[in-house]
């Protein structure tokens, strides 16, 4: 992918500014460099659930969607600047983020005509919020270990089992959900992938506060939980198959935005060490600087990725996770170093998190959510440079 944008995507780019900064004034200027950043993702709900119905009426969700499906169709170059100005607009962080990006074209790779028609066109318009079902206390970066059963009883699935760090679950409509349905597989076989109504007694959600106060993740749990016999995508057994799809389709061109946000977290650490007369330290500004490099190689090396044939095995988008996590993990150590005694106190009532205390904390878990460190080597490792497999445990 060309670096420049051509004349037709620059104008494009002022179409989507104008139209942010427009939205985002009168009702919905409390958003406006709020809630951001996944650190303050549950503020003002009811605002944000406005914002996604916002967003739809002027064409602005799932603008990569092919039109056949209500998307807008953009080429990727349109995709990514789309992506940049969200960010740099200060727009909230999506509260439908994982219906619009997994979800939705995990069904429009593996649903049939019927689903499509069911549940691509809420998530479009704003109208169902989803959120992932996958994680177990015993099935994080394993996913493969997944405890959750399920079972036909007539025209229904039933679901037993615990999900968690599930993020969103407390404004979800729907869940779409790994379980075991063959109670004699293992590992990766007998897994079905689900979509399940969260609005049910038989469906308990238990938020969890998180170190920044927030209560993004929650616990979720099926006792005996309903969903119909064709609400699951492909067949059953085949829910390793479409999980790795989910999950590939996770590393999007929605990464473009996410590292816009990086940027006016890195803008801030500036100014900081501007006020607090750090920026003329040399080792501050060499840190500053490393800082900067940084994000600069995960912009073109996202580029480099999106651009590839296939996306999903290109070698370089494997170090992608491991690379910013890491990354985002020192800038917020230096953000706390640039404040210095500052960053460790609260300013004054009602004693909230400033903006970089907040990202420092949430920073401490971004080299575990999304695939640990650990898990992202092996993958490198094993994908990649075609080394031995980690040993797996034979019984």
């Amino acid at each position: 992918m060309h670096v420049r944008f051509s004349e037709q995507d620059e104008a494009f780019r002022r179409e989507v500014a104008a139209w942010m900064d427009d939205a985002l004034g009168g009702e919905f200027s409390v958003l406006r460099r709020h809630g951001a950043a996944q650190a303050d993702a549950m503020s003002h709900l009811e605002e944000r659930r406005a914002w996604e119905k916002k967003l739809a009426s002027g064409g602005w969700t799932c603008v990569g969607w092919p039109t056949e499906h209500g998307g807008r169709g953009l080429s990727l170059s349109q995709e990514v600047i789309f992506h940049e100005e969200y960010a740099r607009a200060g727009a909230p962080m999506r509260l439908n983020h994982m219906g619009e990006t997994l979800l939705g074209p995990t069904l429009i790779a593996f649903g049939t005509s019927e689903q499509k028609q069911r549940f691509l066109p809420p998530v479009v318009a704003g109208d169902e919020i989803w959120c992932q079902g996958f994680s177990e206390p015993n099935a994080g970066s394993d996913v493969a270990n997944v405890q959750t059963r399920a079972w036909l009883e007539g025209d229904e699935w039933v679901i037993e089992g615990q999900k968690v760090w599930t993020s969103w679950a407390s404004a979800a409509d729907w869940c779409f959900t790994l379980c075991r349905t063959d109670p004699d597989s293992k590992l990766h076989k007998g897994l079905t992938y689900l979509l399940i109504p969260m609005k049910q007694d038989a469906v308990e959600v238990r938020p969890i506060e998180q170190i920044t106060g927030e209560s993004e993740f929650a616990e979720v749990f099926y006792n005996q939980a309903r969903t119909r016999k064709d609400h699951l995508i492909a067949g059953p057994g085949d829910g390793w198959k479409v999980t790795m799809g989910t999950l590939a389709f996770e590393r999007g061109v929605s990464t473009l935005g996410q590292q816009m946000l990086f940027r006016s977290e890195l803008l801030e650490i500036i100014e900081a060490a501007k006020a607090s007369g750090k920026a003329s330290d040399p080792i501050y500004r060499q840190r500053i600087a490393d800082a900067w490099i940084g994000l600069e190689m995960q912009r073109y090396n996202a580029l480099r990725t999106l651009s590839a044939k296939d996306a999903t095995t290109e070698p370089a988008g494997l170090v992608t996770k491991l690379f910013w996590a890491t990354w985002h993990r020192k800038l917020g150590e230096l953000a706390m170093d640039v404040l210095g005694d500052e960053g460790q106190i609260l300013q004054a009532a009602p004693y909230e998190l400033t903006p970089l205390q907040q990202m420092f904390l949430f920073t401490r878990s971004d080299t575990i959510y999304g695939g640990t460190n650990q898990v992202q080597r092996n993958q490198i490792a094993e994908r990649a440079l075609g080394l031995p497999r980690e040993p797996r445990p034979t019984t």
